[in-house]
């Protein structure tokens, strides 16, 4: 069975082990770094914000970092590229992956009204417009509604990266992909879509996974 490695504690993150072992592979929930090498693939989770002074800013609307959580993301993701193992960034795994290779973010869009969660009717949905040649139009095509659960966007795209796809309402950047590297982010949150909480009003998730766990076989 392909082993998935992801930062934290499995109790903390159901939703994302629930997709993953539905999807047919393990998830590694764990802190140890050393557990990493019989891994086909990282997935870098949703959570909070990122200290700015990995990218070079001073706070501007950031919220409190864990800086623990940063350092450990931040050496994960050089390991599994210099290994040449694939990559999936959720939310702030994307900002993470962009971060990692050099872009910076956007502590507090303008519109994050309209991609912020809500503690009261939960995620908002939106629409995005993906490329023609991404890797995302042959799973969904190139203009369709996804969950929004974040107030931080990515900024400069770093050196390798290439925008997938943007918000059809204001242009965020919402995907990235270097498919050269098996590297693929997502801003949205495909576990909220995908298996018991598929939801009628956005995609199916589920073929995020299994577009990213089809690369991680072959690993």
């Amino acid at each position: 069975m392909t082993h998935i490695y992801v930062y934290g504690e499995r109790e903390a993150m159901k939703n994302y082990a629930n997709a993953l072992e539905e999807s047919g592979v393990q998830g590694i929930f764990t802190r140890d770094l050393d557990l990493t090498k019989d891994c086909g693939g990282l997935l870098l989770p949703g959570g909070g914000d990122i200290d700015p002074a990995r990218y070079g800013q001073a706070p501007a609307g950031s919220e409190e970092p864990n800086l623990q959580r940063d350092a450990a993301e931040l050496q994960l993701v050089r390991e599994f590229v210099d290994r040449g193992r694939p990559i999936l960034g959720i939310c702030r795994g994307v900002q993470m992956i962009n971060v990692a290779l050099g872009g910076d973010l956007i502590q507090d869009i303008p519109t994050a009204q309209d991609h912020r969660h809500d503690p009261v009717t939960g995620d908002k949905v939106h629409h995005v417009t993906a490329g023609e040649d991404s890797f995302l139009a042959p799973l969904y095509g190139t203009e369709f509604s996804v969950n929004s659960s974040h107030h931080q966007a990515l900024g400069r795209i770093a050196p390798g990266l290439r925008v997938a796809a943007r918000s059809r309402e204001d242009g965020v950047v919402e995907a990235v992909e270097w498919p050269e590297k098996a590297i693929y982010g997502v801003q949205w949150h495909p576990e909220r879509m995908a298996f018991a909480l598929r939801r009628e009003d956005t995609v199916d998730g589920r073929l995020i996974f299994d577009f990213f766990l089809n690369l991680c076989g072959k690993h």
